[in-house]
């Protein structure tokens, strides 16, 4: 067996040529899949939500809130048009991990998605200050793989400053208990080692979580406007009766950041 010397830089930072782009398109996978389905062409809703744990969705076709929209045409997904008081947007549930989050991201702004809104359940790394349920989340460490195939290895993965500034103003004004901070975004869920975690502390994370990074760092290349909620719930199984997300598995709370998100983002013009 011959010797294999391994990289300085792992293959994943190198040959990338962000500027570039893709010779696969995802208008393309979607023409395809309208013929292939005989799917009709039209736009999906303006906003829409991933909701990694699928309880969203659940709790929005248990009580007749939704229904599935007709021109969506990805292979792998099923898209819902949901109305909840009053507020119509578009979700797809059990989005988990970064890479199929941010293909469902690159189909939905392809399809007629101005906005996008992630809310997905986190391990609490360290307490907010203010013992928030949920976090918005600003920045998160590229512990994943697919951020860097939309932005250099050396640039930060955060919310987009004119989104930011919005939102943070709007909960000031509400009762929702939502704080700003920092989060880690993986792609092994059982790897999530105390020296890792140790050093995520000392980078001031608040929690760990699968999609946050991807999806901001795709928001960066294509100049789209993403979202993303941590919902904390729990302290990866260390302790007895972890994972309670509260009525409805947290799908009311959740809920109330999405109208209040919308309403930020829309009130202030955000384009």
């Amino acid at each position: 067996m011959s010797n294999f010397n391994l990289p300085v830089n792992p293959p994943i930072v190198k040959n990338k040529a962000h500027v570039q782009p893709s010779v696969f398109l995802a208008e393309n996978l979607l023409r395809e899949a309208r013929r292939q389905k005989d799917i009709p062409f039209g736009n999906i809703p303006s906003v829409c939500v991933l909701d990694p744990d699928g309880d969203i969705v659940t709790y929005l076709l248990k009580n007749e809130l939704c229904k599935r929209n007709p021109y969506w045409a990805c292979y792998h997904s099923k898209l819902y048009d949901a109305t909840f008081q009053g507020v119509q947007f578009g979700i797809i549930g059990c989005a988990v991990g970064a890479s199929y989050a941010v293909l469902l991201a690159e189909q939905m702004f392809v399809s007629g998605c101005e906005l996008l809104i992630s809310v997905t359940s986190a391990g609490i790394i360290q307490a907010p200050e203010r013992l928030a349920k949920f976090i918005l989340i600003e920045q998160s460490i590229r512990d994943e793989g697919t951020s860097y195939h939309y932005i250099p290895s050396d640039h930060h993965s955060q919310l987009k400053e004119k989104l930011k500034q919005p939102l943070k103003e709007h909960f000031l004004t509400t009762g929702l208990m939502v704080e700003p901070g920092r989060s880690w975004t993986t792609d092994a869920p059982y790897r999530e080692t105390q020296t890792a975690i140790d050093y995520a502390k000392t980078q001031g994370v608040i929690c760990v979580e699968m999609e946050a990074a991807a999806l901001y760092a795709f928001a960066m290349a294509r100049n789209a406007n993403v979202v993303c909620y941590a919902h904390l719930t729990n302290t990866m199984a260390q302790d007895g009766q972890d994972f309670e997300k509260g009525v409805e598995n947290g799908s009311l709370d959740s809920l109330d950041i999405i109208l209040a998100t919308i309403t930020a983002v829309q009130g202030k013009g955000t384009n």
